[in-house]
């Protein structure tokens, strides 16, 4: 069939028209690094100052507009044979939170990462990232430890199946964490920190402001008591410090966490340092560093097993008022074998996909949240 001349015309007509428009399309996709953001605008978008910011809510439900960052990083512990878990880690990271909040990340190690483990974790985000190695005085063990005593330690615990409780290397890094990572030179520059988490929910809030304008020293999701077996001396060393340095002990503080007894005995509760979203300030401050080199000249970290996790549960619950730590209900987290779900509203507007049901350790037998709970009656 012939096509007439005048439907001819409007066919060339409209096929320059959209050659135009592709034309346009592909010089602003190629052309600017920010055009899938205003071609295919989407409120999951960080605002610039020009923009309308979007608005998220607190964990009490009020509202707060995305118009602002605190000074703050995510942190990561890691070998470079940890680069498939630490790639889930920044993956969960980005796609629950981070790709809107963009906060920088810090990579510590006490070897050099390799050029692969960099490249590899710096095409994960749009974040800045940098790598720092640990020096090796924050990391070894000591040349004032006995090391007879420390290893005949190790032994015996490996022998009573006691977790860890034969490695060197994971007693490095609880020294580290509980008194060094806070000093390196690559988190000199920020206030709060998180380590890397599993993710249940898209968090529809930044958990950094909350504590920033909320001014909490220590967030968590999880609590339960510590192995005995691993700090058999340790309630002692802080009683001894309680004693010797008496101004440091916050008024209103949260011993009512830590011990059933009024501070004679330690209940092994802690906050679980897999999450934790805290004050670098707070850990720089005299009294956490005077509490943290008490522990350490006893060499409990060595000749027992003391964890980071009680250690920095128990600074912050004695060197802090209670009303400074905070339990994060609505970020669902996960750290094996135990998870904190949100519930109700919290679980619903974060779109979790866990159960919170099923398998929620929040008011298990075993968890220590309801001594957490008294503490804020």
């Amino acid at each position: 069939m012939m096509i007439k001349p005048w439907r001819y015309l409007i066919l060339v007509l409209l096929t320059l028209l959209g050659l135009h428009f592709a034309l346009t399309v592909s010089h602003e996709a190629y052309g600017n690094a920010t055009s899938f953001s205003r071609l295919f605008p989407t409120s999951k978008t960080p605002s610039s100052q020009s923009e309308i910011p979007e608005q998220y809510h607190w964990p009490d439900n009020t509202t707060f507009v995305l118009d602002r960052r605190a000074n703050a990083t995510m942190v990561m512990l890691a070998r470079n044979g940890d680069l498939q878990g630490v790639v889930r880690s920044i993956k969960q990271m980005e796609d629950r939170f981070n790709k809107r909040f963009r906060y920088p990340y810090v990579f510590l190690n006490d070897e050099l990462f390799t050029d692969q483990f960099k490249e590899r974790v710096t095409e994960l985000t749009d974040a800045p990232v940098e790598f720092g190695l640990i020096p090796s005085e924050h990391w070894h063990q000591p040349e004032w430890i006995d090391e007879e005593k420390a290893s005949a330690a190790r032994e015996a615990m490996e022998k009573n199946n006691v977790i860890y409780g034969g490695s060197l290397p994971y007693r490095n890094m609880c020294r580290f964490n509980s008194g060094f990572f806070f000093r390196h030179e690559l988190l000199a520059k920020y206030k709060y920190y998180w380590p890397d988490v599993t993710f249940f929910c898209d968090l529809d809030f930044d958990p950094f402001i909350f504590m920033q304008d909320h001014d909490k020293v220590y967030g968590f999701t999880i609590a339960l008591p510590e192995y005995g077996e691993t700090i058999e001396t340790l309630w002692k060393t802080v009683r001894e410090f309680m004693e010797q340095n008496p101004d440091f002990v916050a008024p209103n503080n949260g011993m009512g966490f830590l011990s059933d007894d009024g501070g004679l005995n330690y209940n092994r509760c802690h906050f679980w340092s897999n999450f934790e979203i805290a004050s670098l300030d707070f850990w720089r401050s005299e009294p956490y560093m005077k509490f943290f080199d008490h522990l350490d000249n006893a060499g409990g970290f060595y000749y027992e097993r003391w964890g980071d996790a009680p250690v920095h549960s128990i600074g912050a619950a004695l060197l802090a008022p209670k009303d400074k730590l905070h339990f994060f209900r609505e970020i669902g987290y996960r750290h094996e074998p135990f998870q904190h779900c949100p519930m109700s509203e919290a679980h619903r507007r974060g779109k979790c996909w866990c159960d919170s049901q099923m398998d929620n350790f929040d008011y298990h037998w075993y968890s220590c949240l309801p001594k957490y709970d008294r503490l804020l009656e």
